[in-house]
């Protein structure tokens, strides 16, 4: 069976919208284990503003956005998994969707730390969006504001995740141990290459 990434969709933009959501995502998991219903979860999560925003606009965004993260596997290892597992799930339910920034963490962050760089270079978002340009005529219609806007949202995901380290202005490369568990689940449901990218494995 092929690998799920390695199907072909429309690149996207949209993470520019969307932040790490880690607390939602867990609220969201927990709340889930109890209302199975997703209309249910969903009035429930908008009406008690579970996720502590601003508006009722803001929320349904929000759940929304999560409600198509969730892959259910992983809720049944979430909740026995250290933070820093469940934030790595977290992540991969972000690459699973977004075609895009897998790219970025197979062919930019995996290629650093191959290369033995301790350091994210700080060439490397031009770089890959100027690749991606000339593979997508979408991404070559984005403005270049769209594509810098883009590549810090991808930092700041990465060092949410913990796979990145802030030191002073630069990002230091710290690629994830994952637990066997993990690593075997990801190998079946045939997602070798989404394990390779965040380990930085050939």
């Amino acid at each position: 069976m092929k690998n799920k990434l390695l199907k072909k969709p429309e690149y996207t933009a949209g993470l520019v919208s969307q932040s790490f959501w880690f607390v939602e995502f867990k609220k969201y998991l927990q709340l889930q284990q109890e209302i199975k219903s997703q209309d249910e979860l969903k009035d429930f999560i908008v009406h008690t503003n579970l996720f502590g925003v601003t508006n009722e606009y803001r929320a349904k965004r929000i759940y929304g956005y999560i409600a198509r993260m969730l892959f259910k596997p992983g809720v049944e290892i979430f909740f026995e998994a250290d933070l820093r597992t469940q934030k790595l799930l977290n992540l991969i339910c972000i690459l699973r969707q977004d075609k895009l920034f897998f790219d970025f963490i197979n062919e930019v962050y995996r290629e650093n730390h191959i290369l033995g760089l301790e350091y994210l270079q700080p060439a490397s978002g031009d770089i890959f969006f100027r690749n991606k340009a000339m593979q997508s005529d979408l991404v070559a219609s984005w403005q270049e504001v769209t594509k810098k806007r883009l590549y810090s949202c991808y930092l700041n995901f990465l060092t949410d995740a913990g796979l990145l380290e802030s030191v002073g202005k630069q990002k230091k490369i710290t690629p994830p141990f994952l637990e066997k568990f993990l690593e075997h689940y990801l190998y079946a449901n045939n997602e070798e290459l989404l394990c390779n990218a965040l380990t930085g494995v050939y």
